[in-house]
């Protein structure tokens, strides 16, 4: 019999351009209103044919995973074969290239990646084993992650709904090296809960993008930063570069970004910080408001 193709998936990095929170509901889960997009830079699964299931994990930012007990990717695996009703088989491999519990969603970017890899491999049509609620199943950005496009999420990361279309941007991601935990950055939230802030019309271009966000703010970023202060002079550096448009926190941080009008003014900026900060995680990368056209790894 011959073995199916290993498959290459890549997956990008969320960005939070702006998160409200909305609620509570009785069951504890916050309930959030947030644009969504996705950056130029990503981890890279590969899936091939095998007789179990494995996970190899390499890449610069490895390490942060090697203590883990489990993984999404695992998770995923084993979720999408239970749902198809098959034994989950592959050797995967994951080059985690986006820092762990930073804000960008990567672990729910490779749990995604794993679902779209693997429903390849195993030949499966995603729409008749319902890998939607899979998605939920293994966390609030998985559904987002899943389907690949600038959005406006609500309720617990359940409720998807189209952006319009987001002009041309760069970012600077920046990260210090510190993880934060997302439940910890929620359980430190205080005061009262953000309107919905959603827009319906197409920002002509990154500065008006910017002037739109400006008038939004990121509710979790003032609790991440009780819980770690070091965010605040991360947020000032990319606030200080040429050309910046918005300085901004992402998800529950502690990764931050910056938005610029051109790719120049980004590298410019990733140059400058990197120069004086050594020691942070630090990428120029495009803004990306469709990722289904980045489906194989690069």
């Amino acid at each position: 019999m011959v073995s199916p193709p290993p498959v290459r998936i890549a997956a990008p990095a969320k960005i939070n351009l702006y998160l409200h929170v909305t609620g509570r509901r009785d069951d504890g889960y916050h309930r959030l209103d947030s644009l969504i997009a996705f950056a130029g830079v990503h981890d890279a699964l590969t899936f091939a044919a095998a007789d179990h299931l494995t996970l190899q994990i390499k890449g610069p930012c490895a390490s942060a995973l090697k203590n883990e007990r489990d993984n999404l990717v695992l998770a995923a695996a084993r979720g999408l074969a239970r749902l198809a009703g098959i034994e989950a088989k592959a050797t995967i491999g994951l080059t985690k290239r986006l820092p762990v519990a930073a804000g960008m969603g990567g672990g729910s970017a490779d749990a995604a990646a794993a679902i779209k890899g693997l429903c390849q491999l195993w030949t499966l049509d995603p729409a008749a084993v319902e890998v939607k609620s899979l998605a939920l199943e293994l966390g609030a950005d998985v559904p987002v992650c899943l389907l690949g496009k600038a959005a406006f999420v609500g309720g617990i990361g359940d409720e998807i709904a189209p952006a319009p279309a987001l002009p041309a941007c760069s970012i600077v991601l920046v990260n210090g090296g510190r993880k934060l935990a997302t439940p910890a950055v929620f359980a430190a939230r205080c005061g009262d809960y953000s309107a919905s802030a959603r827009f319906d019309y197409a920002p002509a271009d990154a500065p008006e993008l910017a002037a739109i966000l400006a008038t939004r703010r990121n509710d979790l970023c003032a609790p991440a930063l009780r819980l770690m202060p070091a965010i605040q002079p991360i947020l000032d550096a990319i606030a200080a570069t040429d050309k910046v448009l918005l300085a901004r926190m992402s998800g529950s941080g502690a990764t931050c970004f910056g938005l610029y009008g051109d790719p120049g003014a980004a590298a410019a900026a990733a140059l400058k910080l990197g120069r004086a900060n050594p020691t942070w995680w630090i990428k120029a990368a495009s803004l990306e408001s469709d990722i289904t056209q980045m489906t194989k790894s690069r």
